[in-house]
C-alpha cells in the first residue's frame, strides 16, 4: 500500500483507539485495563503526573512495547483503525517526538541537521552509503525545516544545538511525510519561557495547518489554545476525558495529581498551580 493510498484509508478513521490495555512492569500494571479514543483532527493533550502512565502510553503507541495479548486474539490497540503496522510505514503518518528520540540524535556521532531531516525518508539516523535522497525529498525536507524556522540550522551538527532548536529539527524530520498527526512526548522539557513559548507558537502553526497534535505533557501551561480536548491519567487509567472546561479544573487537577490544585484562565491559555 503506497502512502497516498494508506493516506486516504486512514481519513476518517479514529486517531487512536485503544481497548482495556493493560502493561505490565516488574509485574504490576503500568497501564491497567486503559481504555481511550481520540480522534483524527481533534487536538488532544493527555495529562497526568509522574508515574501515571504517559510514558508507557507513548511507547504503546509508538509500537515500542505491546499490551498483554487479550483472549480473543485482536489488537486492543489501533493506529487509525488499524491493529497491525509496519512501523515504517506508520511513521509515514505519525510522526513522533520525544526527549529519548532527541538524545539518540544529539548524543552519539556527529549527524549534521539537514541529514538529520532528510534520512526521515529512510527511517535511519543519517544517510547510508546506499541511501540516495532524490530531489524531490530534499526539497521536502529543505520546505520542512523552513516551516519549523529552523532553515538556517542546516550545516550544523545536532549535537551543537540547543534544545529548542533540535527540537524543531526532529519535528522536521517526522514532517517530511506530511504525516496525518504528530505525537509529542514532553516537547517542552529543557527549555526556558522564552523559547518555550516560540515553540509552542510553532506547534500552533501545524494545528491550524491541518496536522492533528497528541500532546502528552504534565504542564497545563503548554496546552495550546487549538487542542479542545483534554485526557487526564491516574495510575494507569483514564480519570476523565473531554474538554477544556471540563477537564482543566481544580476538582479534576486535583485528583489527577492528588494534591489541591488551583487553575487559572489567561486568555485562551491555562495555568496550575499547588493551592
Amino acid at each position: 500500500m503506497d502512502a497516498e493510498t494508506t493516506c486516504a484509508a486512514a481519513a476518517g478513521t479514529p486517531l487512536l483507539e485503544i481497548d482495556a490495555a493493560t502493561v505490565l512492569r516488574g509485574g504490576r500494571p503500568v497501564l491497567d485495563r486503559l481504555s481511550l479514543r481520540v480522534d483524527t483532527g481533534r487536538h488532544t493533550a493527555i495529562l497526568g503526573a509522574n508515574g501515571s502512565g504517559k510514558s508507557t502510553l507513548v511507547q504503546l503507541i509508538a509500537r515500542q512495547l505491546y499490551p498483554l495479548a487479550p483472549g480473543d486474539g485482536r489488537s486492543p490497540v489501533r493506529v487509525f483503525g488499524r491493529g497491525h503496522w509496519n512501523v515504517a510505514e506508520l511513521r509515514g503518518l505519525l510522526g513522533i517526538v520525544s526527549p529519548a528520540l532527541q538524545h539518540d540524535y544529539t548524543s552519539e556521532a556527529p549527524l549534521e541537521v539537514f541529514d538529520a531531516v532528510v534520512s526521515g525518508f529512510f527511517a535511519a539516523r543519517g544517510l547510508g552509503l546506499h541511501q540516495q535522497a532524490s530531489a524531490g525529498m530534499r526539497e521536502r525536507a529543505r520546505d520542512a525545516l523552513d516551516q519549523l524556522g529552523a532553515g538556517h540550522l542546516a550545516g550544523r551538527t545536532m549535537a551543537s544545538l540547543s534544545t529548542g532548536e533540535a527540537r524543531r529539527v526532529l519535528i522536521a524530520r517526522a514532517l517530511v511525510h506530511r504525516p496525518r498527526a504528530l505525537l509529542l512526548d514532553e516537547p517542552c522539557a529543557g527549555l526556558d519561557l522564552a523559547s518555550r513559548r516560540r515553540f509552542l507558537e510553532s506547534l500552533r502553526a501545524l494545528a491550524r495547518g491541518g496536522t492533528t497534535l497528541l500532546l502528552v505533557t504534565h504542564h497545563v501551561e503548554e496546552i495550546l489554545p487549538e487542542i479542545d480536548q483534554v485526557l487526564l491519567l491516574r495510575h494507569g487509567r483514564v480519570l476523565r476525558q473531554g474538554n477544556k472546561a471540563a477537564t482543566l479544573t481544580d476538582a479534576a487537577l486535583g485528583e489527577a495529581f492528588e494534591m489541591p490544585v488551583r487553575v487559572r484562565r489567561h486568555g485562551d491559555w491555562y495555568a496550575a498551580a499547588i493551592d
